[in-house]
């Protein structure tokens, strides 16, 4: 009998699909059930083996009974949908590692910009009162020069012989890095 359904599916005969999938959908999708525990995976690889079965119809090599090939093919979609879920965990376990250390090394460097503030605060507090307050302008109040210039009643070149003193005393104190921290914030 399912050597004639087999050799009628082959010559695109869509009743024999439907009496062959109404002979077994039902021990396929059984069979799928007991081994995933999940009845909506299973009627997805159910559905799957159906389809794969009319979509290759041409090609059928049935040795044997055809519950023996239905068998197989859930076996087999089920291994495909263990590695596919294997490969989708071992994706989303490497992108929880790379967030951690995102956040470890995001919780780093704001240790380092802590560090990095205090110090440059240290340093320009050592600075002579009158260019600590030229750079907290320039810097922190983002003035021009010559607006600090006219608040401070100096001439323009004043302000930036005082910027430039002031950044020289910082470079002797502070590594480079430091210097572009303090520029950029």
């Amino acid at each position: 009998m399912s050597e004639i359904l087999i050799a009628s599916l082959k010559n695109d005969d869509p009743f024999a699909m439907e009496q062959i999938f109404n002979a077994h959908w039902e021990k396929v999708f059984d069979s799928a059930f007991k081994k995933l525990g999940d009845e909506a995976i299973a009627q997805d690889i159910t559905q799957e083996i159906f389809i794969s079965l009319w979509e290759k119809r041409k090609k059928l090599e049935v040795t044997g009974d055809l519950s023996g090939y239905l068998y197989g093919a859930v076996k087999h979609r089920i291994v495909d949908y263990y590695r596919s879920n294997a490969v989708k965990d071992i994706h989303r376990s490497e992108f929880a590692i790379l967030m951690n250390q995102k956040r470890m090394n995001t919780a780093d460097e704001n240790l380092i910009l802590q560090d990095t503030a205090q110090e440059v605060e240290a340093a320009m507090q050592r600075l002579p009162e009158r260019m600590r307050l030229v750079i907290s302008m320039s810097r922190e109040q983002d003035k021009t020069v010559k607006e600090i210039a006219g608040e401070l009643n100096v001439s323009v070149q004043t302000v930036k012989n005082q910027i430039t003193a002031a950044m020289k005393l910082l470079r002797e104190n502070l590594s480079y890095i430091l210097i572009l921290a303090l520029l950029c914030c």
